[in-house]
């Protein structure tokens, strides 16, 4: 056995990454030509340009939950216990840009602006003290004690409220039915209720999110709703008697800190 095998950054590292990537698409029935080369950032980047269209959710030069998915199964398979780590990045018809790490930010700015504020808050202070005896700000700061404006800074947070809520009524929504798609969503959701089973549909347009939701009504022993926001809006199924997963299936329970969505 080499020096090199079985490390993450070894001379055997990119013919691992590329047998790995093209054996999954296969099997996901989406083959692409793949496009390996060092990013800036130490990572390693690989641009998929899919010979017969992308899958479903995916466009090219955006990031979707099937390419984040399908990277995050990727570093699971390449970083196993007590190998050097290197990361891969997948990017759909280009090279996806590099991401830097938010603990590697966060020291930098830090110092100058604690520097500045100190440095600006100290002779701020004096000359406010000499104007507070106008007579012109006594009135509204006495306005202020009585709550008006306090009522008016909490409109706006109320206001965004019903914005948030506004995802979340895919129920409410007029779609045409189909019929096979309808058969379809109605026997996954009677499986999740017969094995005790989680499923989800992800990347998925919001009229379709409403046909799921509305194949579903009638179907007992599950709950079917839409959770997340955004392009991680996704159907889930809950079981109303959930079974536990055979411990073989259970993915190795490590670097799962080191995973950056």
């Amino acid at each position: 056995m080499s020096g090199t095998q079985g490390v993450a950054g070894g001379g055997d590292f990119r013919p691992r990454v590329e047998k790995l990537l093209t054996d999954i698409l296969g099997l996901m029935g989406f083959p692409a030509r793949l496009d390996l080369q060092d990013a800036t950032d130490g990572s390693l980047s690989v641009a998929l340009h899919f010979e017969s269209g992308a899958p479903p959710g995916v466009e090219p030069g955006k990031r979707s939950q099937v390419l984040d998915s399908l990277q995050f199964l990727l570093n699971k398979m390449l970083h196993r216990p007590g190998v050097e780590r290197r990361w891969v990045m997948l990017g759909a018809g280009a090279h996806p840009e590099p991401r830097p790490r938010r603990e590697a930010q966060a020291p930098a700015a830090a110092p100058a602006a604690t520097v500045e504020q100190v440095a600006a808050s100290a002779p701020a202070q004096k000359p406010a003290r000499a104007a507070a005896p106008a007579p012109a700000a006594q009135p509204q700061q006495r306005n202020a004690r009585g709550g008006q404006p306090a009522q008016q800074a909490s409109k706006p947070a109320q206001a965004q409220a019903p914005a948030k809520g506004a995802e979340a009524d895919e129920r409410s929504l007029q779609v045409e039915e189909d019929p096979a798609f309808r058969e379809a969503v109605r026997k996954l959701a009677e499986k999740s209720a017969s094995l005790g089973r989680f499923y989800a549909f992800a990347a998925m347009k919001t009229e379709d999110r409403a046909r799921v939701l509305k194949a579903v009504e009638g179907v007992g022993g599950v709950k079917v709703a839409a959770e997340g926001e955004g392009r991680n809006r996704r159907v889930v199924f809950t079981p109303a008697k959930p079974a536990p997963m055979p411990k073989r299936s259970l993915l190795p329970d490590d670097d799962e800190d080191d995973v950056d969505a």
